[in-house]
């Protein structure tokens, strides 16, 4: 062996160490979440399965962008630790709690009460300062969707079929979210650049994942969940948007812009967004003498 030279096992050894800290010293820190771990995270007041897809340390704190599970990638969105739980019992329970919690709240509102009720009540200055106070704790809208007379009649008339006149809307229906959102797609991407197809295709996907984690949580009116746990019982793996209608696509249009504000897009992006989904009410009215129902069936006792 040539004098000085290192025998063949030990420069093997010396080797693979080298290997194994250079392998360490790439394994990067990403704070209290791991790339590519499964987590729950907050989107508005609700609770979701996520994954975390990137970790960056901005601004003397961890951020995660992070892809809601069975959403749209156009949901996508970098968020901080403070909206991140990791998958425990314990979290899993609270998952639940907040989405029961949720429903039940929902259930006990009333589209268009409190407005019709402050039209009948008197009007005087503490109503006002009451609600310059209310509208000041609410975040502002990033993303306004104005509906048109004929689109608030029908949620005003949706409304009195199911509090006031104790009927429901006969499920399944036809056509459902999914086929009104495929007729969409099909409608506006017939002469659309393949850009275009893929920026609809996307709002449509989002629309069909929040339309069918939104019903259960915060559609649904309380005479209607008992029909609801029948058409879809617990642990099924029956989609909403298989089995519901315009009727409640519409609703999920007034929570949308609420929802939006916890979300982090890029503005142009979000302008993009906003676009697409007043496009996508124009397509509702344009149809709804054959997308929405004209009398509901009589609740069953």
């Amino acid at each position: 062996m040539p004098r000085g030279a290192v025998p063949k096992e030990e420069a093997e050894t010396s080797v693979s160490a080298a290997a194994t800290d250079a392998s360490d010293e790439k394994k990067k820190d990403t704070g209290p979440f791991a790339e590519g771990e499964k987590v729950l995270a907050y989107h508005g007041p609700l609770i979701y399965e996520a994954k975390t897809q990137k970790a960056e340390f901005r601004k003397k704190e961890w951020r995660y962008y992070v892809h809601y599970l069975g959403w749209s990638k156009s949901w996508d969105e970098w968020v901080d630790t403070k909206r991140l739980l990791k998958i425990t019992d314990a979290n899993i329970a609270k998952q639940k709690k907040v989405h029961r919690e949720a429903a039940e709240k929902r259930g006990k509102s009333k589209v268009g009460s409190s407005e019709r009720k402050e039209g009948e009540s008197k009007r005087g200055k503490k109503r006002k300062a009451d609600a310059n106070e209310a509208k000041e704790e609410e975040p502002e809208q990033v993303v306004k969707l104005p509906l048109s007379s004929h689109l608030k009649k029908q949620l005003i008339d949706d409304w009195k079929h199911v509090t006031e006149n104790n009927k429901l809307v006969p499920l399944p229906r036809s056509p459902t979210v999914n086929d009104i959102l495929q007729k969409y797609l099909e409608a506006r991407t017939k002469k659309a650049s393949s850009e275009t197809d893929d920026a609809t295709g996307e709002v449509v996907d989002g629309l069909r994942s929040y339309f069918d984690k939104a019903l259960p949580a915060m559609l649904l009116y309380s005479q209607e969940r008992d029909q609801f746990n029948d058409v879809i019982p617990e642990e099924s793996d029956i989609s909403p948007s298989n089995i519901y209608g315009a009727e409640h696509l519409l609703r999920l249009f007034v929570k949308l812009p609420e929802l939006l504000v916890y979300t982090n897009m890029e503005e142009a992006s979000m302008a993009q967004l906003q676009a697409k989904l007043i496009d996508f009410l124009k397509f509702l009215q344009k149809n709804q003498t054959s997308f929405f129902l004209s009398s509901y069936v009589k609740r069953k006792k």
